[in-house]
C-alpha cells in the first residue's frame, strides 16, 4: 500500500488505459471505440509524463551556468507526449471523417451491422 500512495500517477494511468481498452473491446459502435482509443491514449501520456517527472530536478533549461545532468529532469518523455497527442489528435480526425462516411453509406455506426450490410453487397454483385 506504500507503494501505491507514492505511485498514484502510475495507477491512475493503468485504470485510464484498462477503461479505455475495455471500451475499445466491447463496444461495437465506432464513436465509442473512438472514445475508448482516446481515454487509452490519456492513460499513455499520464504514464509517460510521470515516469519522466524527477521531483528534486529542476526542468532542462540551464541557469547560471549548471550544465550537470544530474540536476535536470529526462526531457525526452515530454517530448513523446507532444508527439503523442500530435498523432492522437491526426488519427482521431481521420477516425472521425470515416464514421461520418460510414454513417452516410450505411446509415449506422454499429460495425456488426455494418459488416453484415456490407457482406450482403458484396454477395448481390
Amino acid at each position: 500500500m506504500g507503494n501505491l500512495i507514492y505511485n498514484y500517477e502510475e495507477a491512475v494511468a493503468l485504470i485510464l488505459f484498462s477503461v479505455g481498452f475495455v471500451t475499445l473491446l466491447f463496444h461495437r459502435n465506432m464513436i465509442r471505440k473512438l472514445i475508448g482509443m482516446n481515454i487509452m491514449d490519456s492513460g499513455i501520456y499520464l504514464f509517460l509524463a510521470s515516469m519522466g517527472y524527477i521531483y528534486d530536478r529542476r526542468a532542462p533549461i540551464v541557469e547560471g551556468g549548471d550544465t550537470n545532468p544530474v540536476n535536470y529532469i529526462n526531457p525526452v518523455p515530454a517530448s513523446l507526449v507532444l508527439t503523442g497527442i500530435v498523432v492522437s489528435v491526426s488519427v482521431t480526425a481521420v477516425m472521425l471523417s470515416l464514421a461520418v462516411r460510414l454513417y452516410e453509406r450505411y446509415h449506422t455506426l454499429n460495425l456488426d451491422e455494418i459488416y453484415a450490410m456490407s457482406r450482403r453487397r458484396s454477395e448481390h454483385r
